[in-house]
């Protein structure tokens, strides 16, 4: 259901912030993003993290993000002491779940990660 982030092509595209209700997020300070690409069929309607041996934690996403969006998520300023290795995994407006996979969300910020089917 995911693509790996170096396995896509990284386009530009109009970005859509929302914040991580929760836990996750990058060790160093502030101004911690990422983008996600929907290149599913269906709407992504959770999108949740979580470090090593914690528990997931949801993102607020407005609603969701629609088949073929691409957004930027940003993570709450406090989650800055968190890992930057976290789990992610997103369920789908189908009843699919993508299965959790880890990322760096500490480097590499501009490169999608991408759901496809």
């Amino acid at each position: 259901m995911f693509a790996m982030p170096f396995l896509t092509a990284s386009g530009r595209a109009a970005a859509l912030s929302v914040l991580l209700v929760c836990i996750g997020a990058p060790a160093e300070a502030g101004g911690w993003y990422f983008y996600v690409q929907n290149s599913s069929k269906s709407a992504i309607t959770r999108l949740q993290v979580r470090e090593k041996g914690g528990s997931w934690a949801d993102f607020d996403l407005d609603g969701g993000i629609a088949a073929g969006r691409k957004v930027r998520i940003d993570w709450a300023k406090s989650t800055d002491n968190q890992d930057c290795k976290q789990s992610l995994r997103a369920s789908f407006a189908d009843g699919s779940s993508s299965e959790p996979a880890m990322f760096d969300f500490c480097e590499a910020l501009d490169t999608p990660i991408v759901f496809e089917d």
